[in-house]
């Protein structure tokens, strides 16, 4: 069990490698920020970074937070993490976009700055090739995937299609409603249930990438079925898309 109780805090998860005994992976889950009890019932934001090591099969306390990342990390950032060299990264929900990174070996916070963080109607991050990625569109303009080089600079990687932004957007000019998920070798953008999929993935084996577009749900079995938001997609059920190894073939 944690060493405090909270809620609502966040979390991130990194796989280290295979385990030493027995075929298992080893990992570690990261917890920090949340909200935990204060004196006479009250509650509080609490400024500790907690993890769980697999092989140690116990949790233990690593570090403080700074007051303000552990309010940023319990209200304005969904439980959405990514590993990227070394550093577990959080992006805030709210405008303007900020990112948060835990460096899992000095045990030190750091802030970057999000590409048009003012502008952008949504945001996610993923990892792609081992580098830390943003996805997101911005009022009128494109939606657009950047990644962050050697320097910590921001550079465009792709835009979506313009026809493909057409058949997402459903006329509409803005990005605000629209969703993100990554997989292993996929970028998806989504919206409802009717207006279909917008897929950045990799095709073939020397790093090419593609746009795909996968038509949305009207109906199942000849029945008209209610247009409705999407929550969520599942990619593939695994532990965590975070690795901090890869495999040699």
């Amino acid at each position: 069990m944690l060493k405090i109780a909270r809620t609502n805090p966040a979390v991130g998860v990194v796989i280290l490698g295979p385990a030493q005994n027995g075929p298992s992976l080893h990992y570690r889950v990261y917890v920090a920020g949340g909200m935990s009890e204060a004196p006479r019932g009250a509650a509080t934001y609490e400024p500790t970074m907690e993890v769980y090591d697999s092989e140690d099969d116990e949790w233990r306390i690593v570090g403080s937070v700074p007051v303000e990342f552990a309010v940023r990390l319990t209200v304005w950032t969904p439980n959405e993490s990514v590993y990227s060299t070394g550093v577990l990264y959080w992006m805030t929900s709210a405008r303007a976009y900020s990112i948060m990174g835990f460096e899992i070996r000095s045990n030190k916070w750091l802030e970057l700055s999000v590409h048009m963080a003012d502008k952008l109607e949504f945001a996610t991050l993923a990892q792609l090739n081992g580098r830390l990625t943003l996805v997101g569109g911005t009022s009128g303009g494109d939606a657009c995937v950047w990644e962050l080089d050697e320097r910590h600079a921001w550079c465009l990687k792709e835009k979506m299609p313009v026809e493909l932004t057409r058949k997402l957007l459903a006329g509409k000019a803005t990005w605000a409603t629209t969703k993100c998920v990554r997989g292993d070798g996929a970028i998806c953008l989504y919206r409802d249930l009717a207006s279909g999929m917008a897929v950045w993935r990799e095709v073939g084996e020397r790093g090419r990438w593609e746009w795909f577009w996968v038509e949305g749900c009207c109906s199942i079995k000849g029945e008209r079925v209610q247009n409705l938001p999407i929550k969520g997609v599942l990619i593939h059920p695994n532990l965590a898309p975070s690795c901090a190894f890869s495999k040699q073939g």
